[in-house]
């Protein structure tokens, strides 16, 4: 077994019915982000699942298999999706997608600067004073969404906090490591105790069905383009890409804090962006939500110290055999609200403490007024605007929103490249996610 500081690298020592369990384990935990996205915005939920497992697996191909990623569906877009089709209208999503496409060929823009120029010149935009908090920033602007879900039973996701604290606490062995799947288990039954479950539409729906129809795909659009809407489509979304690249960043600075490996220097940030941008291209085409890091699998990361990515990939590809049947997809969807905001709310509280370690192994000088003051606008921006909703502007008949992570992340990037600092301050940068192994 390959380990260091008690991290499995090579989940294959613990079997391949144990490595089942675990992707299982990453399978649930971004399900209920995943699927949220397409319920809201009017996208296929089936769809979404397809393209989640073949822009994970995308994603793995093109960074050599070395990144424990997992890749769902993207929340920063929500917001273009509503510009574009209000209210999930079917002849206009193609036009939104077309348009989060477009988005993803920009990360291959930054990808190749990266590979032109030096990953290092682009990172000395973003040293541990400005991954550390937006790491925390992610994890705690995500909370609220894991409260809302609790509010639906508060008893029901208490249960799940507890099995997952007692598991990952008490617990040896396979149980250790599979908090998430337990309290999901505990929670479910406890929610079936008290009637909270509605298996009606697992009963009603079919065994196997098809992912996705054409006329929802961007490939539509062809036949009879509206070449207004193109445009408006392309100039509200495409800007989107900023915020979600410096997103995509501080994801994978997460992943390499979590794991103590230097994925940024191998196998390389333009590949991490180049997989995720070609990700979110192909589920966008066919009519799915871009793609995206997901900080809940980074939280299982974090929370069960497996690290292997071949566990990342039965999730994947779970997620596409699931995509092909909804009624597994509806059995899973059933799962109540409180059991997955009791699991989130240890997920998400992850997140935050890695940023919290981030900051805390690298030294940030605090005592430097510079440094206080853009953590302080990062975390403030971040999460104030999360929750009193997104700044919207308007670029002539076009209006624009971004995300309170997206504001935060790229004040901060600005804050710390036109504040005065030592050249001293720029050494975290290269020690930031060192590699022990």
């Amino acid at each position: 077994m390959s380990e260091n500081k008690g991290g499995i690298y090579d989940a294959k020592s613990l079997g391949f019915p144990r490595m089942i369990v675990l992707g299982f384990q990453h399978l649930f935990a971004m399900f209920g982000a995943t699927v949220l996205v397409p319920a809201l915005t009017g996208l296929s939920v089936s769809a979404t699942l397809l393209f989640a497992g073949l822009g994970t697996l995308l994603f793995h191909f093109l960074t050599k298999g070395k990144v424990p990623a997992f890749l769902g569906s993207s929340f920063a877009f929500i917001g273009g999706y509503a510009a574009i089709a209000p209210n999930g209208e079917k002849d206009l999503l193609p036009y939104a997608c077309l348009g989060v496409a477009a988005a993803g060929l920009l990360y291959l823009v930054l990808a190749g600067l990266i590979k032109a120029f030096g990953q290092k010149r682009v990172m000395r935009f973003f040293p541990p004073i400005v991954t550390g908090p937006i790491i925390i920033a992610i994890g705690l602007t995500l909370s609220s969404s894991a409260i809302d879900n609790c509010k639906q039973n508060w008893l029901v996701a208490l249960v799940a906090i507890l099995i997952v604290i007692l598991c990952n606490i008490f617990g040896k062995g396979m149980i250790k490591i599979v908090p998430i799947i337990l309290g999901v288990i505990a929670s479910y039954i406890c929610a079936l105790v008290f009637g909270l479950v509605d298996f009606t539409p697992v009963a009603d729906a079919a065994w196997f069905g098809v992912p996705f129809k054409f006329e929802d795909t961007v490939f539509e659009i062809f036949k009879h383009p509206d070449s207004s809407l193109v445009i408006t489509a392309l100039v509200t979304i495409m800007p989107i890409a900023l915020a979600t690249m410096v997103e995509h960043i501080g994801d994978i600075s997460a992943i390499s804090s979590t794991t103590e490996r230097n994925f940024i220097e191998d196998p390389g940030l333009h590949r991490t962006l180049m997989g995720d941008g070609l990700a979110t291209v192909l589920a966008s085409l066919f009519g799915a939500p871009a793609n995206t890091t997901y900080g809940e699998n980074t939280g299982v990361l974090s929370l069960t110290k497996v690290y292997d990515p071949a566990v990342i990939r039965i999730a994947a590809y779970s997620a596409i055999v699931v995509s092909f049947s909804p009624k597994f997809a509806a059995l899973i969807a059933s799962m109540p609200a409180a059991t997955i905001g009791g699991v989130s709310i240890v997920l998400y509280g992850m997140i935050s403490a890695v940023g919290v370690r981030n900051v805390v192994e690298n030294q940030v000088d605090f005592s430097k007024s510079r440094n206080i003051i853009i953590a302080a606008l990062i975390l403030g921006l971040s999460i104030g605007v999360s929750y009193s909703g997104a700044i919207t502007f308007a670029v002539g008949s076009v209006t624009i929103s971004l995300s309170g992570l997206a504001v935060g992340a790229l004040v901060g990037i600005v804050m710390n490249a036109l504040l005065p600092q030592d050249e001293e301050d720029y050494k975290g940068v290269d020690k930031a996610f060192k590699s022990e192994g």
